[in-house]
């Protein structure tokens, strides 16, 4: 992938989830974290909101954790190490090493030209494809390895997601572009 080319690949959302405690009673963190709510009829965890980086942590009382609206690694571990040091001020027993991990990343890519869709549907394999225009203005285009699904538009944007790394996300994309390109 060119330089150029690269530039306008974006990470969108990163979400990450695992474990930082062997439990956390949420109606403790709901009353004593800023910016954490807790409503048990819509949902069975804690939210808590962390402003900066702005990042959304969903908390559950078995001690899982999911963080969404992380948009690169330094915020991740930014983000984590924050919402560490709020849960044990207010006296939630953490792991000394957080079990959390990145489980799925957003990228959105511009290829710079026009696709056209029903020709990439006549030339790429069915097995791999979901288009319905009618329904969806976008073709799904699944990549075997790594494992990414490909949003593709005929403005030549490209939503990729699936991945756990930029690696499998680049990679991903390198296999799309080698496709298409020969279209």
């Amino acid at each position: 992938m060119s330089e150029e080319k690269s530039g306008s690949l974006k990470i969108e959302n990163i979400v990450a989830s695992g474990s930082i405690a062997k439990s956390i009673v949420l109606e403790m963190i709901s009353t004593s974290v800023e910016n954490c709510e807790l409503n048990n009829k819509k949902f069975p965890g804690a939210i808590l909101r962390i402003a900066n980086p702005k990042i959304t942590v969903l908390v559950f009382s078995s001690g899982k954790v999911v963080m969404t609206g992380i948009k690169s690694q330094e915020e991740f571990a930014l983000g984590l190490d924050i919402l560490i040091k709020k849960m044990k001020e207010v006296g939630v027993i953490c792991y000394d090493t957080p079990d959390v991990i990145v489980t799925n990343m957003v990228c959105s890519y511009d290829m710079g030209n026009k696709i056209n869709l029903n020709k990439v549907v006549m030339t790429l394999s069915f097995e791999s494809i979901e288009y319905e225009p009618e329904q969806f203005p976008g073709l799904v285009y699944r990549i075997p390895d790594p494992k990414i699904v490909a949003l593709l538009f005929s403005s030549g944007k490209i939503i990729l997601t699936g991945g756990k790394t930029m690696d499998d996300i680049q990679k991903g994309l390198a296999y799309l572009e080698q496709k298409i390109s020969s279209i």
